[in-house]
């Protein structure tokens, strides 16, 4: 994709993202780029592994049904840790974080849509979350304190990233020793047809071309300093995964996987 520039490709995503936050789009899903193909977004994050309790427990307008996985599932998060949420939307993620880290604890969420950040603070006021706050900032580049983190999720969005290798060198930064990266996101399979890769429009701001593979993601991270990486497809994934691109098997492409590292004690 060297033919498109980085920034290119982030204004891209800003934009559609801004549509989805002013709902002049439906999302339908992380990658739908039609119009709620797969249900409301409740529906497609029941699909995600998101229980009842969970959905519900949410300001309304938090769910916009862009995950392709649930990072909270796994992350295992204790009362008391501070939490970095990168690509955090209308603060989904964030406010299911926050429940688990209690008073205590903290939330932390970065998005580059400035309407997101909007739509996530509005939440947070309407569902009184006083443990959460919503940063506006590029993964990239985050306006996070070095050794500051200790759990790091994200949903659906480092794919979107046009420079990955940075992402996960300011993952490492943020961290604190011993703190722990734990995301959901999708990753290619088999290389993608050009006709797909290069149509930037439809595919770029729907994760697909983006999705690197698992060598290249584990390469990445052990270049980022990161050990005890882990990155789990997940096989059940490619039933949602259809409907993103109907007629298109695009499932035989991409999966949705749950990648796991760790940052050094030192």
């Amino acid at each position: 994709m060297n033919h498109v520039n980085n920034d290119q490709i982030r204004q891209n995503v800003r934009s559609r993202y801004k549509k989805i936050a002013l709902q002049e789009v439906n999302s339908g899903s992380c990658c739908s780029a039609s119009s709620g193909c797969c249900g409301t977004p409740n529906e497609v994050s029941a699909k995600l592994g998101y229980s009842d309790e969970e959905l519900s427990a949410v300001p309304e307008g938090a769910n916009l049904g862009l995950g392709c996985g649930n990072p909270l599932a796994i992350a295992e998060l204790k009362p008391g840790e501070v939490v970095l949420d990168l690509g955090c939307g209308a603060g989904f993620d964030c406010f299911l974080a926050a429940r688990q880290v209690g008073e205590t604890g903290r939330v932390i969420g970065v998005d580059m849509t400035p309407e997101m950040i909007s739509k996530a603070r509005n939440n947070a006021a309407k569902g009184g979350f006083t443990n959460t706050e919503f940063r506006l900032g590029e993964i990239e580049y985050l306006p996070v304190a070095d050794g500051s983190v200790d759990v790091i999720i994200s949903n659906c969005v480092i794919n979107l990233s046009p420079d990955k290798p940075q992402v996960f060198k300011e993952a490492y930064r943020v961290l604190k020793p011993g703190g722990r990266l734990v995301i959901s996101d999708v990753v290619a399979t088999a290389e993608l047809p050009s006709e797909i890769k290069n149509n930037m429009d439809v595919l770029y701001s729907g994760c697909v071309s983006g999705a690197a593979s698992i060598g290249e993601l584990e390469s990445m991270l052990q270049q980022s300093g990161f050990t005890q990486i882990t990155i789990e497809p997940k096989e059940e994934s490619k039933e949602f995964i259809k409907d993103w691109m109907p007629g298109a098997n695009i499932a035989d492409y991409i999966v949705s996987a749950i990648i796991k590292a760790m940052k050094r004690h030192f």
